[in-house]
């Protein structure tokens, strides 16, 4: 086996080294509930009745009244108006039967929520967004609390819904657990035209029928959108870890390889006997990140993965995402860091390729353990395809049949990552340059400083912004509002930077990897709310960001920066589309760096 990267084995003895109280704590939890057995054959008569008396299939409540066959739970997050989802509509019959027929009975244990951050860009609900993980990950606790599982299949796919499963699934990690995707759509309008349009749109080029055209164009499917946003890099870390099939993460729904993967994984979670707490362990974590970075992946995950690593005892840094991405090379071009889309990623090699040359690299810990069987993730370079109607294990991908798309290691995109640590008198952020030009990596302008993205689109509308500009955007992070995504700053930035204006965004919100070409500090921590610095910028003060230095500068002199006060925080206004009810969320809610996470 190839050695380890020495960079890669220094950052993973590090976490582990840092981690040991905490992660040792949690593997001896773990332990104690595995040794207590399935919980059920522990219930009283009245208990276990209550656990089988839905099972509508004789033979699955006989069995299930027996105690001895392997009970499975499944927690879906199903709904049938967002398109990632819908496809799990008929998942339960059909994992039911396949777990049926390798000896097991299977339940849907619960249901989570899984709402759509592109229905509610711009929108009230976006402030639930973020703090939907969390109830996601306690709507699994709930599900799973019955005691009565000896495994679980995961049904989830976008934003918040996969790192949320993981996160209540960790709290259950004494149970074999297998994620199952449901695939992107098929290609639609091309993203660097979606883009295109859009701009246009911001410009008061086209019409709103004429941008929502493009836009149903482009969504137009069941399936996860076919851009390499979150939800995609959801995929791409779930096979990372070792927590889906090889070769699952990207099969189009209603596919004949989709329902045999499928299967498959029903098959496997009935013979799997390593827990997931012990599969998530410091490695699975570090190969999360080199797969995060190799592929230019959604900077919300700087958010989730430090809070999945949490609930594992696990402690991942920022420093950590950086130091990796300094050696790991940037290996694929999917929008917003190229033309291309999943679709199109896949078709290239996908998750075998990338995986066989992180792991020949030694940028993989190929070691590492996963829900297929015992040779490690660098197995995974050969993944399951349909051969005669069979699901087989295919030839190692070797070679990209489109290097334009996904690169090898030998000529990558980019010789390193592309996420960088800023660090400052305003604080310390991430900056995802993997799509932002050299020369607009360093921007010196004055700031325009707002409290909401509205107010951003308003300003460029009356031509407020057609000049070198810093926008700051503050009041956007966990503590203040529940920290929603910008993306429809991203339209109008765009357009200032194709006039060619010096143009870059500080925001202690999100973007996701939606900042694309314009360089944007985002997450900024402590943020605004927290009486982080960010409320004592002004307009007009010279801000500096400098993504090669990995530096965030306010050109002010020290001894007025420091006697300025602080800028109120608006008006509270979580209020309406639900928000009441997460104010607790927002008084508890940690710091960006540490996962925005209210569990402590």
């Amino acid at each position: 086996m190839t050695s380890l990267h020495p960079v890669l084995d220094a950052v993973t003895r590090r976490i582990r080294e840092r981690s040991q109280p905490t992660r040792a704590a949690y593997l001896e939890r773990l332990r104690a509930a595995a040794a207590q057995g399935p919980r059920r054959l522990a219930l009283g008569c009245a208990n276990r009745a209550h656990g089988f008396a839905g099972c509508t299939a004789a033979e699955d409540k006989a069995a299930l009244r027996g105690g001895s066959t392997p009970a499975i739970g499944i927690v879906t997050s199903y709904n049938d108006m967002l398109s990632a989802h819908q496809p799990y509509g008929d998942y339960p019959e059909r994992l039911k039967a396949a777990v049926r027929a390798a000896g097991g009975v299977a339940q849907v244990a619960g249901g989570v929520p899984a709402m759509c951050d592109g229905v509610t860009q711009g929108e009230p609900g976006m402030e639930l967004s973020l703090f939907s993980r969390e109830v996601i990950a306690m709507g699994t606790a709930v599900a799973l609390s019955h005691g009565t599982f000896d495994g679980v299949l995961c049904l989830g796919v976008c934003d918040k819904i996969v790192p949320g499963l993981l996160i209540g699934a960790l709290s259950f990690g004494h149970l074999p657990t297998v994620f199952v995707p449901a695939g992107p759509m098929p290609s639609g309008l091309p993203n660097k035209e979606k883009g295109r349009i859009r701009q246009q749109y911001a410009e008061g080029k086209l019409d709103k029928d004429a941008l929502l055209e493009a836009e149903a164009a482009s969504y137009h499917a069941p399936g996860t959108c076919t851009f390499y946003g979150t939800a995609n890099s959801n995929q791409m870390l779930v096979e990372m870890m070792g927590l889906h099939l090889p070769g699952s993460s990207f099969a189009n729904p209603g596919t004949a390889l989709r329902d045999a993967l499928t299967d498959a994984a029903a098959r496997r979670v009935v013979a799997l006997r390593a827990p997931i707490g012990e599969i998530v362990d410091e490695r699975a974590i570090v190969n999360a990140v080199v797969g995060l970075l190799a592929t230019g992946g959604s900077t919300n995950h700087t958010l989730h993965l430090p809070a999945i690593a949490a609930a594992a005892g696990i402690a991942l840094t920022w420093e950590d995402f950086a130091e990796l991405s300094a050696v790991v090379p940037l290996l694929a071009r999917v929008y917003p860091n190229g033309s291309a889309d999943v679709n199109h990623f896949e078709a290239a090699g996908g998750m075998a390729f990338l995986i066989g040359e992180l792991a020949d690299a030694g940028l993989l810990h190929g070691d590492a353990a996963t829900v297929w069987e015992d040779d490690g993730i660098a197995a995974y370079r050969r993944p399951l395809r349909l051969e005669g109607g069979e699901l087989v294990r295919g030839a190692a991908v070797r070679e990209s049949l489109d290097p334009a798309v996904l690169a090898p290691v030998a000529s990558p995109m980019a010789a390193e990552g592309g996420l960088r640590v800023l660090s400052g008198p305003l604080g310390r952020a991430v900056v995802k340059v993997s799509a932002v030009k050299p020369d607009h990596r360093v921007i010196e302008a004055p700031a325009c400083v707002f409290t909401d993205q509205e107010s951003v689109q308003a300003a460029f509308r009356r031509g407020e912004l057609h000049r070198d500009v810093v926008v700051v955007v503050r009041f956007q992070g966990p503590k203040a509002n529940g920290m929603p995504e910008l993306h429809k700053l991203t339209p109008p930035l765009g357009v200032l930077q194709d006039l060619g204006h010096r143009v870059a965004l500080v925001t202690d919100g999100r973007m996701s990897g939606a900042s694309g070409k314009v360089p944007a500090a985002i997450h900024v921590t402590p943020e605004a709310a927290a009486g982080g610095p960010l409320g004592r910028v002004r307009d007009g003060d010279i801000l500096r960001l400098d993504a090669e230095r990995g530096t965030l500068e306010v050109l002010v002199d020290d001894a007025e920066w420091t006697a300025r006060p602080l800028a109120d925080a608006p008006a509270d206004a979580g209020v309406g589309c639900g928000r009441e009810l997460f104010g607790v969320f927002r008084r508890v809610v940690g710091s960006a760096e540490a996962g925005a996470s209210v569990f402590g």
